[in-house]
């Protein structure tokens, strides 16, 4: 999506207005000179509250034909002179100076309360560059890997916002925020809850799998936040049980993933049907181009928040691959198991049916030995009120290990999850950046297993590139990468005469001759009746002979 210009070090000119990099490392990844100017409050200089004075900006399209490189970055990305000393972003530099503490981005005394009961001290940059920008009422398109505090960085400005009077006399939800998956839903909602907590602001989550009767219930009551799926709310709307007249934000939380899963269609129909003037933010790891396109159709003049660095997991993982013939990979993780002793872990397996055998085999494997663990399976299959308990009994701890498809594979953060084991190596790259990032969430410490079959190499060298990272090789004693097989048993030949012969072209002899299986005379197939008969593909011997 980047132009780079020649003549300025490491500054990315994109077709949307401004580029802002945020990174915790004080080397900087991303040297951006000056980019993303930032007054006091954290906010960019040029950025003024409302729509209007944005709309009013100048075109930022081709440069004029006498402008030099460093006069367009200086346009689009502020002064050289802005920036530190040593020429690194301010903001990548100076991590602290911006995200000290949550009272620096403009929350309201009673949301900073909510955020010091909920137990969040430092914001992530995640959370201190994209909070300012959705206060001021700016369409946000903000990217960052997964285990970042992305969920928090829209909830708080939504709560900000909904903690107001509305500007307008109708009755619905003023924020809608979209997901992918069930279990996403819920996890929102209850974050939504926790910093909430003891203010009027109620949240309910829409999601299939559920009796829709208890949903149109809780809407009725009109809260002022809906979370859901695009199929659920999409249902709603048809059956006129959701209005959104007086909508104020839309929130697309993992965008890449929805397009991937086909709710493209359906995110369309539901934005087609929001008020014009509502507020637009969209959070993914990914920006592809299906991603960067619903962004230009339905966000106006969006801000570019690009937190991602050049690794695309956490460095607090550990990663690790074995190679593995395919028939022996419930062995390896028996004994991977056993060796590691994890509090919890989850292993993805790539099928619905592969998840059902390895969560069977896993808990005849606890009833013999008689473990402790719990086991447990989760997949789309399920009805949703035992993928409900499953992921409950998870987070409680209560559940140590569970077998899952990529169903939980974006957005779900459990404290104590120390250990992955991709079972099945995944089809594309990000998904293994989304497994992989289940564990080590904000800074927790986590190690990540691959099983990789001989023939699945080219897999892994593709994930490999993806992360700009080396996965390192492990062995269990019994599962080496190259075990030595037993030698082939000789080559029989037949010789001269009809005598056997060993693969080094001699004759047995004595025993060995009288060991070795004699070789049967051949005697002439009989012809086949379609060759009696004439048809088909017969000897014409046999033809002819009729």
């Amino acid at each position: 999506m980047g132009v780079r210009l020649p003549g300025v070090e490491g500054v990315v000119c994109r077709p949307l207005p401004i580029v802002v990099v945020f990174s915790s490392q004080t080397e900087s990844t991303h040297r951006l000179t000056g980019c993303a100017r930032q007054n006091q409050e954290g906010t960019r200089v040029s950025l003024e509250s409302g729509r209007g004075a944005r709309d009013n900006r100048p075109s930022r399209g081709r440069p004029p034909a006498d402008w030099s490189p460093e006069q367009w970055a200086t346009q689009n990305c502020g002064s050289p002179a802005e920036a530190n000393q040593d020429g690194q972003n301010p903001v990548a530099s100076q991590p602290a100076a911006v995200a000290g503490d949550f009272a620096k981005l403009g929350l309201a005394p009673e949301t900073l309360a909510a955020v010091e009961r909920a137990g969040y001290t430092v914001p992530t940059p995640v959370q201190a560059g994209f909070i300012p920008r959705a206060l001021a009422g700016c369409d946000v398109m903000g990217q960052a890997r997964t285990g970042t505090g992305k969920t928090a960085a829209f909830v708080l400005p939504i709560l900000e916002r909904v903690s107001k009077p509305s500007p307008r006399d109708v009755v619905g939800p003023r924020a809608l925020v979209l997901v992918p998956t069930r279990e996403l839903a819920v996890q929102v909602r209850d974050e939504f809850e926790k910093l909430a907590h003891g203010s009027q602001i109620h949240c309910v989550a829409v999601y299939g799998g559920k009796p829709i009767r208890a949903q149109i219930e809780k809407l009725a009551k009109h809260p002022a936040v809906v979370v859901g799926t695009p199929g659920r709310v999409l249902d709603h709307m048809s059956r006129g049980t959701i209005h959104f007249g007086g909508l104020e934000i839309v929130t697309l939380d993992e965008a890449d993933r929805m397009l991937d899963i086909g709710f493209r269609p359906d995110i369309e129909k539901i934005l087609r049907r929001c008020p014009d003037s509502r507020q637009t933010l969209l959070l993914s790891a990914t920006v592809p181009p299906p991603v960067a396109k619903l962004a230009t159709r339905y966000m106006r003049d969006p801000e570019i928040l690009d937190f991602s660095t050049r690794e695309m997991t956490v460095e607090t993982i550990e990663q690790f691959y074995f190679t593995v013939d395919p028939i022996r990979k419930f062995d390896l993780l028996e004994r991977l198991l056993d060796r590691e002793n994890p509090r919890q872990v989850i292993v993805f397996c790539r099928t619905k049916r592969g998840t059902d055998k390895v969560f069977e085999r896993l808990s005849r494997r606890r009833s013999r030995h008689g473990g402790e663990e719990q086991v447990a399976c989760i997949h789309g299959d399920l009805a949703q009120n035992v993928r409900d308990r499953v992921m409950k009994q998870f987070r409680e701890g209560l559940v140590t290990t569970l077998v899952a498809t990529d169903v939980v594979g974006r957005g779900i953060d459990v404290t104590s999850l120390s250990h992955i084991v991709n079972y099945d190596i995944p089809e594309f790259c990000d998904d293994y950046v989304h497994r992989v990032g289940r564990t080590g969430r904000m800074g927790r410490e986590g190690v990540a297993y691959t099983f990789v079959a001989p023939e699945e190499g080219p897999q892994l060298t593709r994930i490999e590139m993806r992360i700009e990272k080396l996965l390192k090789r492990d062995e269990i004693e019994g599962f080496e990468a190259f075990d030595r097989r037993p030698k082939p048993a000789p080559i029989q030949q037949t010789g001269p005469g009809g005598r056997l012969m060993t693969s080094e072209g001699s004759a047995p002899e004595g025993d060995e001759a009288a060991a070795m299986p004699q070789e049967e005379p051949q005697l002439p197939k009989k012809p086949s009746s379609a060759a009696l008969l004439g048809k088909g593909r017969g000897p014409k011997r046999h033809r002819r002979a009729l």
